[in-house]
């Protein structure tokens, strides 16, 4: 099992800077533990919710990003009452909001290189 994990707030700081380069937006709505806080993104795209990401240990050590919470199209209401379960399950954890443009490509590259 490797332990050779970023530090969350470094990899959160990289995926803001990610979709900003591309001219989209991102923000980060919660901060969590710098170095092992869990993450997740909700995922927009023209203020249409596309998906919530969550980067999730594998049986290998490794790390892969889930698709969790609201389906895709959910109410800001939905998405508000997730995000606030989840904060309180999990104090330490990130959360990151994107609005891209072409999310489902993000989306995609995001699954396969979590």
């Amino acid at each position: 099992m490797s332990n050779d994990r970023m530090p969350a707030s470094l990899e959160a700081a990289g995926l803001v800077r990610r979709a900003e380069s591309s001219g989209d937006f991102a923000t980060i709505i919660k901060k969590g533990d710098p170095d092992r806080g869990a993450i997740l993104l909700v995922v927009s795209s023209r203020g249409r919710h596309v998906a919530c990401l969550e980067r999730m240990l594998t049986l290998d050590g490794g790390y892969q990003w889930h698709r969790v919470g609201p389906s895709e199209s959910a109410g800001s209401d939905e998405i508000r009452d997730f995000l606030a379960k989840r904060t309180r399950f999990d104090a330490d954890l990130w959360a990151i909001e994107l609005d891209i443009a072409d999310a489902e490509r993000f989306v995609a590259e995001t699954r396969l290189t979590g």
